[in-house]
């Protein structure tokens, strides 16, 4: 079903991102969030397209396991980095066949660890290249990524915006940010996309805190700040005591995610990287108190 029809029947949805597993041990791993996760009825499942093409295979696999093995709805992200034409185009018509309705497009960055890679002489720039490419071609649901905070190369602000209303007039159809970790750069985003004329559903991006060493990578890779108050509060947690530091990211990302389904959010997207426990407590709790 595509997301836009999800909405129209139910809001909020509960969502998770996955991604291939690389090695035989992740992905007994990987077997075992899925089995967790699945108990929670998510929505739908957001499945990851390495750079390069670099988990083509991995990625359909997974995406066929949720979408035709477990009868989840799939969202097959594609990133189109370095890639040519006919390429992207066999890869959508196998997504196609395997019965994808939804697929989120993405840019996408060079390989990591491939310093000779090299991008196709025709491969597409912006992901609004990517976006005018497939939107003709394909009848899918298209969505794209947005930065609460500006994408990490932008140069202001309001030219990310630009771009990302570009994307939307080519055809998205729904927005799935970027986490944060202060609600009010998303509430500021909304609005901002609201005043171009941005009116696609836009669904946060919750990335629950699993250590302080992942935390701190990511922010640098992703653009996604680490507010003020957080670090007070992660600096007042006992030093070197992990359990303290997940039930704290548990805790924070709950009042994180009731915050945003008061104000009338479409649903929460949940970056899980690849773990189950900490989405599974936000989401039980969450439905316990008859919030989702």
């Amino acid at each position: 079903m595509r997301l836009t029809e999800i909405w129209r029947r139910k809001r909020p949805t509960i969502s998770f991102e996955l991604f291939p597993a690389r090695t035989p041990e992740a992905a007994t791993t990987l077997e075992r969030v899925i089995d967790q996760l699945y108990y929670l009825e998510p929505d739908f499942v957001g499945v990851t397209f390495g750079a390069g093409g670099s988990t083509r295979e991995g990625s359909r696999l997974l995406v066929d396991k949720l979408l035709n093995d477990r009868g989840l709805e799939v969202v097959a992200y594609f990133a189109g980095y370095g890639l040519d034409p006919d390429y992207i185009h066999l890869i959508l018509e196998d997504y196609q066949g395997l019965g994808v309705e939804n697929v989120l497009v993405v840019r996408g960055d060079p390989p990591h660890g491939q310093p000779a890679f090299k991008p196709h002489p025709q491969s597409f720039a912006y992901a609004s290249d990517l976006m005018a490419f497939i939107r003709p071609e394909f009848p899918f649901c298209l969505g794209v990524a947005g930065y609460p905070e500006g994408h990490i190369e932008a140069s202001s602000l309001e030219t990310d915006l630009t771009y990302l209303k570009l994307k939307v007039d080519q055809g998205a159809e729904f927005i799935i940010t970027n986490y944060f970790y202060d609600n009010r750069f998303f509430f500021d985003f909304v609005q901002r996309c609201r005043a171009v004329g941005i009116t696609v559903p836009i669904l946060p991006g919750i990335m629950p805190i699993f250590s302080l060493k992942m935390l701190r990578q990511l922010a640098k890779l992703c653009g996604a700040s680490i507010p003020p108050f957080l670090e007070e509060k992660l600096a007042a947690l006992p030093e070197g005591d992990q359990k303290a530091l997940q039930r704290f990211g548990i805790d924070f990302a709950t009042e994180q995610c009731r915050e945003l389904l008061q104000a009338g959010v479409v649903g929460l997207h949940f970056y899980t990287m690849d773990r189950s426990q900490a989405t599974s407590a936000i989401v039980s709790c969450l439905r316990r108190e008859g919030l989702v």
